[in-house]
């Protein structure tokens, strides 16, 4: 074999070789990008899964609510202003006074409206459903009730914004019916790469090998983990409990 002979052998072998590596890295690179596709797919459908039960507990919670602040609240309002037109029969100085209690009764039922109209729900954003909730808690003194919103406010995905509002309202339904805490007090701060929300209750908090699971915390964490934001929630006996909400606008790739 003469030396042009093993020459083209040679090349032969290198154009093989180099042949077999591309159709394998491209083979890899198939499987790759198939399986990053499958990932998606999966993580698409696990938040839009996620983003219809998140939905449908928020309408549910909103109506408990509801049924409760017409039965206990604008229902007492009414059976006052009751007593009073009867009263006013003999004392027609009273008419003031039922007067009040009436507007009150009709200032409670506009708040209500917004929340029945599931169209008005929709529209609203993060800030605006916190300050519903908030406001809420401090009319029917459920606990005092404070929030602080500093930054400049994005909207960080309607989508997004619907389960970090549930996380909340969670935490806050946690902190009104088991903390026995008198106050209530979140922030929500937003910066240039990421919203952060923090919010404590003065409660009386719990050990740190308590079972979460029976307080919402699973499901928080899930709903954390489906928009791709870090949550954390710490207690301690007697000084209350924290929830610190982190979501990076770069994070999440839904």
């Amino acid at each position: 074999m003469d030396e042009k002979e093993i020459a083209g052998l040679v090349t032969v072998i290198i154009v093989l070789v180099l042949v077999t590596i591309i159709i394998t890295l491209f083979t890899v690179f198939v499987r790759r990008k198939n399986k990053l596709l499958e990932e998606q797919e999966k993580a698409k459908k696990a938040f839009e899964k996620e983003l219809s039960e998140t939905q449908i507990e928020i309408r549910e919670e909103t109506l408990r609510n509801i049924s409760w602040e017409l039965h206990d609240n604008i229902g007492q309002l009414m059976t006052l202003a009751k007593i009073q037109v009867q009263m006013a029969k003999d004392r027609p100085d009273t008419l003031d006074e039922v007067a009040d209690t009436i507007g009150k009764g009709i200032t409670e039922l506009r708040t209500l409206s917004k929340l029945i109209n599931p169209e008005a729900l929709k529209s609203l954003d993060l800030i605006e459903a916190l300050n519903l909730e908030i406001e809420r808690f401090n009319r029917l003194e459920f606990i005092k009730s404070t929030y602080l919103v500093t930054g400049d406010q994005y909207n960080v995905g309607n989508e997004k914004e619907v389960i970090i509002f549930r996380i909340l309202q969670e935490f806050f339904s946690n902190t009104i019916k088991h903390s026995k805490a008198s106050n209530l007090n979140v922030h929500v701060e937003y910066k240039k790469d990421r919203l952060e929300i923090s919010a404590k209750d003065d409660g009386v908090g719990f050990s740190s090998d308590a079972d979460f699971s029976g307080i919402g915390m699973k499901n928080m964490k899930n709903r954390a983990k489906v928009i791709g934001a870090d949550l954390k929630i710490t207690s301690e006996k007697n000084k209350g409990t924290t929830l610190k909400l982190i979501y990076k606008y770069k994070a999440n790739v839904i």
